[in-house]
């Protein structure tokens, strides 16, 4: 069940299979069977909606997260980080908790920082350019969160690949621990979500909403106008 959305106005989701995830948890040797979370991708409600994001160079995804554990980890998106745009900023992404809870894990690509941003149902996250992200379901109720990410460039998955997941993992029993593939992480810090009112998003708006209204949404594409806006707290 998906809030606020009815199936017909959803695309057939795209299901990520346990074997994407193989070796990325905190027990290498964890298997995942069948799908973990389902991808309704490029959706809209409507023809106008579809033409108005195009213009715009994004693109409104749904997701929905399964409770689950991999071997005692939580259950989590498999990661990944985004590429430059063209004025040489990396591409910021935005998501809002529709229901259920979130753990958004962040990390900068050399580490210089990692930090937990914590969502409830309502809140709008905002992921700042320059760092990779993974969510996590650390509840008994299934997550569903919506995003807005630019159309203009692909994610990248591989240094997660390679490095066995984030810099954390979050168990079940003992919380957040170091991925020891990583030589070395920083301390992990939390932190409140962004603050995403001067990018136009009022605290009782929904990401849809921002489609609906047709509020300006250059700044998912063209980040470096908007450089000091995009950041953690």
């Amino acid at each position: 069940m998906i809030p606020g959305w009815t199936d017909a106005d959803l695309p057939a989701p795209v299901a990520r299979d346990g074997s994407e995830l193989a070796g990325m948890t905190a027990d290498p040797g964890c298997r995942i069977p069948g799908p973990i979370y389902y991808m309704y991708r490029d959706v809209a409600r409507s023809d106008g909606d579809r033409r108005w994001m195009a213009d715009q160079h994004v693109r409104y995804d749904i997701t929905r997260i399964p409770p689950g554990l991999f071997c005692n980890e939580f259950v989590k998106t498999k990661g990944h980080y985004h590429p430059e745009s063209q004025s040489g900023v990396p591409y910021p992404e935005v998501y809002e908790v529709m229901s259920g809870r979130a753990h958004y894990l962040l990390q900068r690509p050399d580490l210089s920082d990692a930090a937990l941003i914590e969502a409830g149902a309502g809140t709008v996250v905002l992921i700042p350019p320059g760092y990779g992200h993974v969510t996590i379901n650390p509840d008994e109720r299934e997550l569903v969160m919506a995003n807005l990410v630019s159309r203009s460039f692909a994610s990248k998955y591989e240094p997660y690949e390679v490095m066995r997941g984030a810099a954390y993992y979050e168990l079940a029993d003992r919380g957040f621990v170091p991925n020891p593939s990583y030589p070395a992480v920083p301390s992990l810090r939390r932190v409140a979500p962004p603050d995403v009112l001067p990018l136009g998003i009022l605290p009782d708006y929904t990401l849809y909403d921002l489609v609906e209204e047709r509020i300006p949404l250059d700044w998912l594409d063209a980040p470096a106008e908007y450089a000091g806006l995009l950041r953690l707290p």
